[in-house]
């Protein structure tokens, strides 16, 4: 299982429950269709975090990198429901910084093989 992780910023005005909502609609989206696994998303509490934390975290599971690779290209063509449900919540961010994070250590010792 991998974990894509969104720090996530929202425009100036947007409402922080609409956003949340937004966010809902379009997640339940894509596990309907198995494109991702569990997901949540975080809010910082009390406005307590160092320079690089966001607002929010956005945490998205996914199988691996071949999942991932799937995931991007179904939403490059998604029907009108998934449109409208991605530009509702997507109107609302004013920046999203991403990383993709894995189990540590994992059973395959990734690092060793990488040396290889």
């Amino acid at each position: 299982m991998n974990l894509y992780h969104c720090m996530i910023e929202i425009k100036d005005g947007a409402h922080a429950l609409a956003f949340a909502a937004a966010t809902g609609t379009w997640m339940d989206y894509l596990k309907s269709r198995g494109l991702i696994g569990q997901w949540r998303l975080l809010r910082r509490k009390f406005r307590l975090a160092s320079g690089p934390h966001s607002d929010f975290i956005l945490e998205i599971e996914v199988e691996g990198l071949a999942a991932l690779d799937t995931l991007f290209s179904a939403v490059s063509g998604i029907d009108e429901a998934g449109l409208q449900a991605y530009e509702k919540m997507h109107f609302m961010i004013a920046a999203v910084e991403v990383g993709l994070y894995r189990p540590f250590p994992d059973p395959a010792l990734r690092e060793r093989i990488a040396l290889v």
